[in-house]
């Protein structure tokens, strides 16, 4: 077993710089004992009234690589989703140059010209192969919340995220992986009261893929936050 991660001395602003969506991993799994020491500090994550209404299951080795294939087969054979949560048909603007910002960046790095349909399908499908990552986790919550708990649940998600990256690992969030949410409690033998809401590959950053060249950067908070001192 190699040996555990140490958590760096990294700051909070240095993690929230550095984390990234990555979407190409090396084929080197996260030992057992860092695994469990990023989830316990994430569960430090507040929610209210605590009740802490997230729930995660995290799938690795032959469990992730089974998953894996599952959702590929689901995806290639056209089955359509079934996600426990609506996600917008369409973003409006200013959101949807944002949305297209970010695409272009992607495949501008990738290679996939406008019109490379077989290109953006494949592009789709790294997806669901959790772009090679050795651990995928789902997240989800009770089907009886609503949006209020639904924000608990992504306090949890980036609490999550920057613990991962103190600890030198990378992620990618996934609104995708909640398009099969009965494959996932099948495979985890979860009631159907837990529905899912996103998915999180991880594990170490693949260097090499060209993905992970893509840079994208935020726009001027004067864009999203309003100060107002009278």
């Amino acid at each position: 077993m190699s040996e555990p991660t140490q958590l760096s001395a990294m700051s909070l602003e240095d993690a929230i710089r550095e984390r990234r969506s990555v979407r190409g991993f090396e084929d080197r799994p996260v030992d057992p004992q860092t695994l469990r020491s990023i989830f316990e500090l994430a569960q430090r994550a507040p929610s209210n009234c605590n009740i802490q209404p997230w729930r995660v299951f995290v799938a690795s080795d032959g469990a992730c690589r089974h998953l894996r294939k599952r959702l590929v087969e689901a995806v290639t054979k056209g089955t359509p989703p079934n996600p426990d949560f609506s996600y917008p048909g369409k973003f409006e603007q200013p959101y949807r140059n944002h949305q297209v910002d970010c695409a272009v960046a992607l495949y501008n790095e990738m290679g996939i010209e406008r019109n490379d349909k077989a290109g953006r399908f494949r592009a789709m499908l790294r997806n669901f192969e959790f772009f090679d990552a050795p651990h995928i986790a789902f997240i989800g919550m009770n089907k009886s919340f609503g949006e209020t708990v639904a924000l608990d649940v992504g306090i949890y998600l980036q609490t999550l995220m920057l613990t991962m990256t103190a600890h030198g690992i990378s992620s990618c969030a996934q609104g995708s992986m909640r398009s099969y949410p009965d494959i996932v409690r099948e495979e985890f033998d979860v009631s159907d009261d837990i529905h899912i809401l996103v998915g999180l590959s991880f594990g170490y950053e693949d260097s090499e893929a060209p993905a992970n060249r893509t840079r994208i950067d935020r726009a001027d908070v004067g864009e999203n936050v309003i100060f107002k001192d009278e």
